[in-house]
């Protein structure tokens, strides 16, 4: 097994770990919707019948005594309207029996029906308003209360099963939410312990190696590495013991020293799977290894003479701005991130390679070389896609069940199912608040995941700055009004127009008062602000927070970072969209700030001039 292996080995019990979380999640969240599913299936249906059966037979016994009053055409008018009505929901209610002595109220309610009907029927037929007058006095009104109170038991019994329903439904989520947890954690410790273990012994080859190093660093050269199998870490032990070998032979002699340090070199340069490639100070190349030569064309026995001139030029391009970076002074070159990483042809096909880049120091410290390594992430750049597909895949399945959710709390909020008690109404909004917040870091993921696949598109139009500005308080006023907070434009706003898409610098606007509003104490200022220069405008968004260490500054605008201690936690992708989205517009974003003296963050914005207007539509 390879030493990549061994590392996606190592990582797998964190990976299973999750998906348990998942899956017990998603059981649980099933189990609460076919609990409350039941509730309304069973006994939601019997309640509504009944209550419209109630009205139904109170409009009936309207109807028969208008016939008393006299008005028997008009009494007839409304018996014919709701006689069918009470009889297609009472059978509704005779489908729908679902709990204990419902059956025998539901035919309770039927005879009382019958009879109710018959002596209705006769009430139809009396001669006289005095007939019909002591019919309804002596016999109908008995019926109707009757029929009304059926109708009341069973509307109980269904009110009183959904209480009890209700509760258990609630009792069953405090009991998976108990379980979600403890798997969870579980998972969680017991996903680091294997991890833990597996991780240690697969390092276990990297002392041995460091070990026999510091020895043969001391002057030992008949140590060795005893590093057994056949991965990386197995070979590399090998040339050690090989390298270490031929130093032991040619210590004895001047010529031996000279030649040990450079096969020493070579040795170890040509281990490694990635390309490397060393020049001079003058810029010629001095030394390349194994893999440059494999995979990038570059022949160790032409490099007297300029084999950069026989490769691709975007391999040229940029060994050469590698090279550059070293020898000009800067020191060390230092990838930030796979953003990074280029594409370049090899033997092998396209592939990616991380650029990194060091100097080569003499005994007295000057600069005398630079060292250029190329490393191939083409197999973890695959692995970063997938895990941002997965997480998109997820997020948007998210999407779904999370709307219904929402939409179902509101609606219980809004009592649109009934009335709520305060305790019940605390806790609906909390849980409206956490799911508002989940359903932003949900789109925040995906905005993520659009812009990492090339697929966020904009549309900027010629906008003015004071537009932006107002849009920008108008949405974000009622949070800072929560909070107590004075939010303003601090100065005038020049009157110009900039290349803008609204909805996108709307967000960037909302993610950066929102950071000013939720870091900021009460009675405290968000200010807004905007001036022109250099082609630009330059916006920006200053709050009296208790501001941001310098260290953190260049940090802040990366993938999930977030500055330790600083209060609330959101998903640390919100400064990261913020910037794709102004370069995404040609402007640049950075932050001014010192600990206890707030926070500036400001972005900039072409100006829209008409060359740039007519770029854009084009």
């Amino acid at each position: 097994m390879n030493l990549y292996k061994k590392i996606l080995l190592a990582e797998s019990p964190l990976v299973i770990a999750l998906a348990l979380v998942c899956v017990v999640s998603v059981v649980v969240i099933s189990s609460l919707g076919s609990h409350s599913q039941l509730i309304l299936k069973d006994n939601y249906r019997s309640v509504l019948a009944a209550q419209r059966m109630k009205e139904a037979i109170e409009r009936m016994d309207s109807a028969a005594l208008f016939i008393v009053a006299g008005e028997r055409q008009k009494g007839i008018e409304q018996a014919e309207k709701y006689r069918p009505f009470f009889e297609a929901e009472l059978k509704v209610q005779e489908g729908n029996i679902t709990e204990a002595g419902e059956k025998e109220f539901t035919e309770g309610l039927r005879h009382a029906w019958t009879d109710y009907q018959a002596k209705f029927d006769r009430l139809l037929k009396s001669a006289t308003r005095e007939e019909a007058r002591q019919l309804y006095f002596s016999e109908l009104e008995g019926s109707f209360l009757k029929v009304k109170a059926s109708a009341d038991e069973i509307l109980a019994i269904n009110q009183d099963a959904m209480v009890r329903k209700s509760d258990a439904v609630r009792r069953t989520a405090e009991r998976m939410n108990t379980i979600t947890l403890t798997v969870a954690l579980a998972a969680l410790v017991l996903g680091l312990f294997v991890s833990t273990l597996l991780t240690r012994r697969m390092l276990q080859p990297l002392s041995a190696l460091s070990e026999a190093t510091h020895r043969l660093g001391e002057g030992n050269f008949d140590t060795r590495a005893h590093v057994r199998g056949n991965d990386e870490l197995a070979q590399l032990a090998r040339d050690f013991n090989a390298m270490a070998g031929r130093l032991a032979e040619y210590r004895k002699s001047s010529l031996g020293d000279l030649l040990q340090a450079h096969l020493s070199m070579q040795a170890a340069i040509d281990s490694l799977p990635d390309p490397v490639v060393i020049f001079a100070t003058g810029g010629e190349l001095q030394n390349v290894n194994q893999a440059a030569q494999t995979l990038l064309g570059i022949r160790s026995e032409t490099v007297a003479k300029d084999p950069l001139k026989t490769v691709d030029a975007s391999v040229r391009s940029v060994l050469e701005r590698m090279r550059s970076h070293v020898l000009s002074g800067k020191g060390a070159y230092n990838p930030r991130g796979f953003e990074e990483a280029v594409q370049l042809p090899t033997v092998l096909g396209d592939r990616y390679f991380l650029p990194r880049a060091a100097p080569v120091y003499e005994t007295r410290g000057v600069v005398v070389g630079a060292t250029v390594i190329l490393q191939d992430v083409t197999r973890l750049r695959r692995f970063e896609e997938l895990k941002n597909d997965l997480v998109a895949t997820v997020a948007h399945e998210f999407r779904t069940p999370l709307t219904s959710l929402r939409m179902a709390i509101h609606l219980c909020t809004e009592q649109v199912a009934g009335p709520l008690t305060d305790k019940q109404a605390e806790l609906l909004h909390a849980a409206r608040e956490d799911t508002d917040r989940l359903q932003a870091m949900v789109d925040d993921i995906l905005d993520l995941s659009r812009i990492e696949a090339g697929r966020v598109e904009l549309y900027p139009l010629p906008t003015d700055v004071s537009d932006l500005i107002d849009k920008a308080i108008e949405e974000n006023k009622v949070e800072a009004d929560a909070k107590g907070l004075h939010l303003s434009v601090g100065f005038p706003v020049p009157e110009v127009k900039v290349l803008a898409d609204h909805e996108r610098i709307g967000h960037v606007f909302s993610n950066l008062i929102g950071n000013a509003v939720r870091h900021t104490a009460g009675e405290g200022s968000v200010t807004l602000g905007a001036h022109a220069a250099n082609g630009a405008v330059r916006f920006t968004v200053a709050d009296t927070g208790k501001g941001i260490p310098r260290e953190y500054h260049s940090r802040i605008f990366e993938k999930f970072f977030q500055v330790p201690d600083s209060g609330p936690k959101g998903t640390g992708l919100g400064l990261y969209i913020a910037k794709e989205i102004v370069r995404g517009h040609g402007g640049d974003i950075g932050v001014e700030s010192e600990p206890g003296k707030g926070s500036t963050f400001w972005f900039t914005i072409p100006i829209a001039t008409e060359s740039r207007v007519k770029g854009r539509q084009r």
